[in-house]
């Protein structure tokens, strides 16, 4: 059963705004953190931003400025609106749920969606 399905990754000029949406199923959204995580190639994944249930938010040094990560709780999405981008920003952009599963802490990832920033 698929958890977690990203939306919305594509090609954009330097200077440009994508909106990525990861869609959850409802039992996850509910009672998981929800993140969003990057890697570009030949890099290592690496952490963008977290939202928890209170609504509280953290970001990465590179996103805080031009990030914005919310969630709609009427459609189990966690959405990533990113501004200003730069080709540095270029990476497959993946989703992550953590929470406490039937085994103990539990980790979902969605299958990620491409990001590309070019001119």
């Amino acid at each position: 059963q698929v958890q977690l399905v990203e939306f919305g990754g594509g090609l954009v000029q330097p200077g440009g705004s994508l909106r990525l949406s990861c869609a959850a199923s409802r039992s996850i959204f509910r009672s998981y953190t929800l993140a969003w995580y990057r890697q570009a190639p030949g890099k290592e994944r690496e952490f963008v931003a977290q939202i928890a249930k209170s609504g509280s938010t953290n970001y990465s040094e590179s996103a805080k400025d031009r990030f914005a990560i919310s969630q709609d709780s009427a459609k189990n999405t966690v959405d990533l609106q990113m501004n200003n981008l730069k080709p540095e920003d270029t990476a497959i952009y993946y989703c992550k749920a953590v929470g406490l599963g039937p085994t103990g802490r539990t980790v979902y990832w969605g299958q990620g969606t491409q990001v590309t920033v070019s001119s």
